[in-house]
């Protein structure tokens, strides 16, 4: 179908004719059928602005918009407010300084139980040896009993 045809279609009880294919008369009562349409649709939408204008709807709705943004906007106040004072007492900075020294420890620990991996051989020999004190330890505790 051309680019003509598809802006000169009319479509009724189920077929779609070309403008092309229409009497002058056919094209009149499409045109007919067209604004009465319409017309149709006009009345049908004053009247459901009228029933939702008249039941309270749109009051309610603007009401409870009004509220929401009156409550966000307190909210967005008070939590600026507390991150001001939590400022001003040094908290956020005490925090920050705090996770600073975790995340320093947490580094020292890993690169102290890297070492200690990579050094495996000694440590099994310091295992050895620290199981043979402690054995003879409590060797000499039972024996003085």
């Amino acid at each position: 179908m051309s680019t003509g045809e598809n802006n000169t279609s009319t479509t009724g009880a189920g077929r779609t004719t070309s403008v092309k294919d229409m009497t002058p008369e056919q094209t009149a009562e499409a045109i007919k059928n067209i604004a009465k349409n319409i017309r149709e649709s006009s009345h049908k939408i004053r009247e459901a602005v009228r029933v939702i204008r008249q039941s309270g709807a749109i009051d309610e709705l603007t009401e409870a918009i009004k509220e929401a943004t009156i409550a966000a906007r307190d909210t967005a106040k008070d939590v600026n407010d507390v991150a001001k004072d939590m400022k001003e007492r040094g908290v956020i900075r005490e925090t920050i300084n705090a996770a600073e020294e975790v995340n320093i420890s947490a580094h020292d620990t890993a690169q102290t139980v890297k070492e200690t991996v990579s050094k495996k051989p000694q440590s099994e020999l310091d295992t050895k040896n620290i199981t043979e004190k402690s054995t003879k330890t409590r060797t000499k505790q039972t024996t003085s009993l």
